[in-house]
């Protein structure tokens, strides 16, 4: 069954890639604050791996640090947020039109390994539980094969 949230073509099957401009019609995040360029391998109810290219150009960097750039932490579970918050527009298809995605709570979050300009993230989330509007999320950000940052966190899913 396929159905349509904004422009975007939503199915029961696995999605290869949701690519910028379906991340935009999908979450209300825009720059400076969207952390995330595509998602892909999402599988309905389930999981998706976003990407985000970091690049020198980011405003953060200007303040942290301007002699060594680090993507601060905080903006690293940012972007696992926002990969889920796809992943839960997809899930849900035409039940998600006028919703939001809110960040609840940050559990176990670890950072192990500084994130630079230049380094590609990738953002691996799966959804750990829901009930109701509420969805827990388990996350692990890596840079290659390297993982770089992990938390679990949830969300409520609410009208806009």
């Amino acid at each position: 069954m396929d159905t349509k949230v904004g422009q975007v073509q939503l199915n029961d099957n696995a999605r290869e890639t949701v690519d910028i401009l379906e991340v935009m019609e999908m979450i209300p995040h825009r720059q400076p604050f969207l952390m995330i360029d595509r998602v892909e391998d999402i599988v309905i109810s389930e999981s998706a791996t976003g990407v985000k290219n970091v690049t020198i150009n980011e405003p953060f960097f200007l303040g942290h640090f301007p002699v060594r750039p680090v993507m601060p932490g905080v903006l690293i579970i940012e972007a696992m947020a926002q990969t889920a918050a796809v992943l839960v527009v997809e899930t849900l298809g035409e039940e998600a039109l006028g919703k939001l995605v809110y960040f609840m709570t940050i559990d176990s979050a670890r950072f192990r390994k500084p994130v630079v300009p230049g380094d590609q993230l990738k953002l691996f989330v799966s959804i750990q539980r829901n009930r109701a509007n509420v969805w827990k999320f388990g996350g692990e950000a890596k840079v290659g094969e390297t993982v770089v940052a992990e938390a679990t966190y949830s969300a409520m899913i609410m009208d806009s």
